[in-house]
């Protein structure tokens, strides 16, 4: 049993399919196929069930994934304190982040990080929350922008947290549109778009529960810009983080007495990386302000994190390579 065999069987997971995870792991899909067959053949069982759906996880498939993620993140610590001796000449960061990010200019932070390093691979995985928070937990993300509307789980550290207002987006026809607040009970029955499985629409549906209000969805995207193209064609409407709002051609309001706001957390596994190369990264994207991007599609927005010395464990330093703030 080999360790690329392991990142084979990984990638299939992540990927659904053999496909698309030999174009990730850059092989041809017969040779990513072939490793996972030796992978089962040493392991004596199949790990994947083909079926009309899709390819699924057997029993010993299951099994394998919890240890399959930690002898990744082993081998990635491993390479990270010999890339560290090294002065991150090599190494690699794996990052989660929300799609709707909207204090961070994420993209610039992991290009100018990347220039400084480069012979570190930097992994970004954009997924819903508790997707995100389950991988840094179990060890095959090193950080994640996490959102929630509350404290982030126990056992994952929190390096940096903001404030993150949502706010109402309408087609520009809609009978709220122009107005700058409205109030959930306007909204009672109003057909809504979805993000699946946000967090966002969680907060939403608790909001109209504890009012007592019947909130009537109709559509379902998996996306945030599919989201607000369904919303642009009349669909329903959706709540957003409101720099997102602002940079589009759609209407937004405040909720006023909603109190749609939610925190966003920079996370990890521990208040100190064991990771080399993320533990520079984390050094980056705290050692100073935000900053956004003017024409970001993602809506970022200045914000100042909050004292990470009273909320959660201040930011660690970066080994002796750390980048000088720019």
């Amino acid at each position: 049993m080999e360790l690329r065999q392991i990142e084979h069987f990984l990638a299939v997971v992540r990927c659904s399919g053999f496909t698309s995870a030999a174009q990730e792991v850059h092989i041809v899909q017969s040779a990513l196929s072939a490793s996972v067959r030796k992978l089962e053949a040493d392991l004596g069982a199949p790990l994947f069930e083909r079926t009309s759906r899709g390819v699924l996880l057997t029993e010993a498939g299951r099994a394998l994934l919890p240890v399959a993620h930690r002898m990744v993140a082993d081998a990635d610590a491993a390479r990270g304190e010999v890339a560290a001796v090294l002065g991150l000449a090599r190494g690699r960061v794996s990052i989660g982040t929300i799609q709707a990010l909207t204090m961070v200019d994420l993209p610039r932070e992991l290009g100018e990080f990347r220039r400084r390093h480069e012979g570190v691979q930097i992994h970004v995985r954009d997924g819903l929350v508790p997707a995100l928070a389950a991988a840094v937990a179990d060890g095959s993300l090193d950080l994640a922008y996490l959102a929630a509307d509350g404290p982030l789980p126990t056992d994952l550290a929190v390096f940096a947290t903001w404030q993150q207002q949502l706010v109402l987006v309408t087609h520009p026809g809609h009978r709220l549109a122009g107005r700058q607040r409205v109030r959930l009970s306007d909204l009672d029955g109003e057909p809504f778009v979805d993000l699946s499985g946000s967090g966002m629409q969680e907060m939403v549906r608790r909001r109209f529960a504890d009012a007592g209000l019947r909130r009537n969805p109709v559509c379902e995207a998996t996306h945030v810009p599919l989201l607000l193209d369904l919303v642009a064609a009349g669909l329903g409407v959706t709540v957003v983080p409101q720099r997102v709002a602002e940079r589009t051609g759609l209407t937004h309001a405040t909720v006023a007495d909603g109190d749609l706001t939610r925190t966003i957390y920079l996370a990890g596994r521990s208040s100190v990386p064991s990771n080399p190369a993320a533990r520079a990264l984390l050094a980056h994207l705290t050692s100073q302000p935000p900053r956004t991007a003017k024409n970001s599609s993602s809506g970022t927005q200045p914000a100042k994190p909050t004292n990470a010395a009273r909320t959660s464990t201040r930011a660690p330093k970066a080994s002796s390579s750390r980048p000088e703030p720019s």
